[in-house]
């Protein structure tokens, strides 16, 4: 999407975290019903229509629908497609392909926003080395969303966990954004950078980190749709994506049903993680 930019970096307060949660969990509930609906035959059309039904029925509002004109719910971005891929009743998907989905929801004027990739029935074990180095990248990136720490940290972290996976195209064009009040905000968050640069991390900043890497190059196209982002090579792509908030104990992963305990535990050894609980008491929808 189009970075809106403002001229300061938004604090938030723990309350208005707690509000950014509740659309997290909205939109990691849309992304799992989503995941589970994606089979050969199905049109992107039909995603979209699923996550429609599934953000309104939860009382929230789609953060993409009518973005800049933008004529969806999700994007939806199959194969050599790389983000901003607009959903349409003629692309169904065919086993073997991998198709990443954006989602982002509003709830009370406070915005989460989360994408995945996954896989069409069985798939090329190269296209799931992709997939897995893809979603690595994005937890060592999140991991690193601490205070006292720099941006450049969470960028360069990133950068390193796709090199050492393989030898991947990392998106340079697109990055990931400030979030909160709006959709995107300051400051951009590359996927790539120099450890110790950039803004100061501070409590209360949220993020949406997010890296886009593929099986080819790094150069990218887009199409005369004028979102539609791909490979300039036709390589195929991933794209994962989760809203984190930065706490006084560690990354909160808004979009992400524990708050990220579990892989932040497993695949950064970081043990201070938030873990507040969403208003009523459950994180689980």
């Amino acid at each position: 999407m189009r970075l809106r930019r403002d001229r300061v970096i938004e604090i938030k307060t723990p309350e208005q975290f707690d509000r950014m949660r509740e659309a997290g969990l909205v939109v990691a509930h849309t992304l799992r019903v989503l995941a589970e609906a994606v089979r050969p035959g199905v049109s992107t059309a039909d995603l979209d229509e699923i996550a429609a039904r599934e953000i309104g029925s939860a009382g929230a509002v789609p953060s993409f629908l009518g973005y800049f004109q933008y004529p969806a719910t999700i994007c939806a971005s199959v194969n050599e497609e790389i983000v901003h891929g607009i959903p349409s009743a003629n692309r169904r998907l065919n086993a073997g392909d991998i198709i990443s989905i954006d989602c982002g929801a509003i709830v009370d004027g406070w915005h989460g926003d989360a994408a995945l990739s996954i896989g069409v029935g069985e798939i090329d074990p190269a296209d799931q080395k992709l997939l897995d180095a893809c979603a690595a990248a994005l937890w060592q990136g999140i991991a690193q969303a601490v205070p006292g720490r720099r941006l450049g940290d969470i960028s360069h972290a990133v950068q390193e966990s796709v090199r050492a996976a393989g030898d991947y195209g990392l998106i340079r064009e697109y990055t990931g954004h400030g979030i909160g009040t709006a959709m995107h905000m300051e400051p951009a968050v590359p996927n790539f950078g120099l450890p110790g640069h950039g803004p100061l991390l501070r409590a209360g900043m949220a993020l949406a980190i997010e890296p886009m890497i593929t099986r080819g190059g790094h150069h990218t196209m887009e199409l005369a749709d004028g979102w539609t982002v791909v490979t300039a090579d036709g390589s195929r792509a991933a794209h994962f994506e989760h809203t984190v908030a930065i706490t006084p104990e560690g990354p909160w992963v808004l979009t992400a049903h524990d708050g990220g305990k579990s892989y932040l535990s497993e695949r950064s050894g970081l043990t201070a993680v938030a873990q507040a609980e969403a208003p009523g008491g459950s994180d689980a929808r």
